[in-house]
């Protein structure tokens, strides 16, 4: 599909791969139309970062240029959609920028690990996990991460437990704020309360003190 095809037919009305093409050849509405497409999903995979005690504004900057990495070089004729490339794509660049605030830290973030975390090579071939690291290890890692978060879990009100479960998703503070049909300062409070059993739990595992 041309640019001026694009323009007549409406961005908001074209796939993924075709607006990737577009972009490619150097139209930025579709560049962009992509990348508001998605930016749901980069907060939706930075978040359980977050919680482990990453800083959020420099996890979403990192999704972000995952994302936009995906849109530059995908191609159509890989073996997979352009959603799932774009999400191998995010998830790499969060777990490398992760793993290297957290190399000399010993921070829970170490434990943090999507579990198998694939990638392309040059020919399209996908990958279980990311070279060099044991499959093991991302796995207890996973694990660990989800058995804490079950932890926090039960140590939240039941407006906290809908928060989390709305702000995993990806949603913002003012989506979920309608959601909920509360202030967006409230639930940004509850948010940071969350945030604060978690890396109690991740710290310690103790959340004996609310």
């Amino acid at each position: 599909m041309s640019i001026n095809e694009a323009q007549f037919t409406g961005y908001a009305s074209l796939p993924d791969e075709d607006l990737s093409a577009l972009a490619k050849q150097g139209d930025q509405d579709a560049e962009e139309t992509l990348v508001k497409r998605y930016t749901r999903l980069v907060r939706q995979l930075a978040r359980p970062y977050y919680l482990a005690g990453g800083d959020s504004d420099d996890l979403i900057q990192e999704g972000m240029i995952g994302l936009m990495c995906g849109v530059r070089e995908y191609q159509g004729t890989r073996p997979a959609s352009f959603r799932t490339f774009a999400e191998i794509c995010i998830r790499n660049r969060l777990y490398s920028a992760v793993r290297a605030a957290a190399r000399d830290k010993h921070t829970p973030l170490n434990q943090s690990v999507p579990l198998e975390i694939p990638f392309f090579d040059g020919q399209g071939a996908v990958f279980g996990t990311m070279a060099g690291e044991n499959p093991e290890d991302l796995i207890i890692g996973r694990e660990w991460f989800q058995d804490a978060l079950s932890d926090v879990r039960r140590h939240l009100s039941d407006f906290e437990a809908k928060i989390l479960g709305y702000y995993l998703d990806g949603l913002t503070i003012r989506e979920m704020a309608k959601a909920v049909s509360r202030s967006p300062k409230s639930v940004d409070n509850a948010v940071q309360r969350i945030r604060r059993k978690a890396a109690r739990q991740l710290e310690s595992g103790d959340l004996s003190k609310g």
